[in-house]
């Protein structure tokens, strides 16, 4: 597998998984309707450990732009694969979208509520504040760079060995993205990822959905800035701790 096939299916699973739970959770209808936020969390954990189990031994399953800049940022990561890796990301994330409307189809034709019609392809947020929305992705999204890379260091610990981010080494990115969602992500819905909101988001403005709404556009920038700037922060933050 090379690495943007890798890239793509990681993130494609990732996004199915992700936003599949947010479909049945929301959505009318379906067997896992209103069952909260603790579900929602809980499987975007697991959707992460899907998506990096598979990718990682072949891309190292960044499967996020906002990781791919971080390490290239740190010289972790070489800059030429940069948009290589954020391209395979983004179509991944698209085709994992789109085969979320296809699985819950007769749920969102069933759904009458626009902004629930919206809610497994983008984030939002719970209180519009743009400044307030643009500080919850940058921090959070400092917080799961910052993690990231301790979990890739091989100068951490007395033995020198790295945790790694394959096969059982993605347990710890799981719990990682748990605990940013239940401690961080009830203001934003925690995109921390600008590929998971954008490729979703483009999915939900093209495709004929009965009665969709607003894609909201307006909103777009801020799953996408808040990500990279998080990311970047997070980056210079290590380097400053690791000279």
């Amino acid at each position: 597998m090379t690495e943007f096939v890798a890239e793509f299916t990681g993130t494609a699973l990732l996004i199915l998984l992700g936003n599949g739970v947010v479909a049945n959770v929301v959505l009318k209808g379906t067997k896992g309707n209103d069952s909260g936020w603790m579900v929602i969390t809980t499987a975007w954990a697991l959707a992460v450990f899907v998506g990096v189990v598979i990718a990682a031994p072949y891309s190292g399953a960044h499967l996020n732009p906002a990781v791919t800049i971080a390490l290239a940022l740190a010289q972790k990561f070489a800059w030429i694969k940069v948009p290589y890796y954020i391209l395979a990301q983004l179509c991944g994330a698209i085709v994992g979208s789109f085969l979320v409307w296809v699985m819950y189809k007769d749920h969102f034709d069933a759904t009458d509520d626009q902004g629930l019609k919206a809610a497994p392809f983008a984030t939002s947020p719970a209180i519009r504040n743009l400044k307030s929305n643009l500080f919850s992705e940058i921090l959070g999204t400092f917080v799961l760079i910052f993690v990231i890379f301790y979990f890739t260091n091989a100068e951490m610990g007395t033995d020198k060995t790295p945790i790694g981010l394959g096969s059982l080494g993605a347990i710890p990115v799981a719990f990682l993205v748990w605990v940013i969602g239940l401690a961080l992500g009830g203001t934003t819905g925690y995109a921390i990822n600008p590929i998971r909101d954008l490729g979703p988001r483009i999915v939900h403005a093209l495709i004929p959905m009965k009665g969709k709404g607003s894609s909201d556009w307006a909103y777009s920038w801020v799953p996408i800035v808040g990500p990279i700037i998080g990311a970047t922060i997070a980056a210079l933050v290590y380097l400053a701790l690791n000279i």
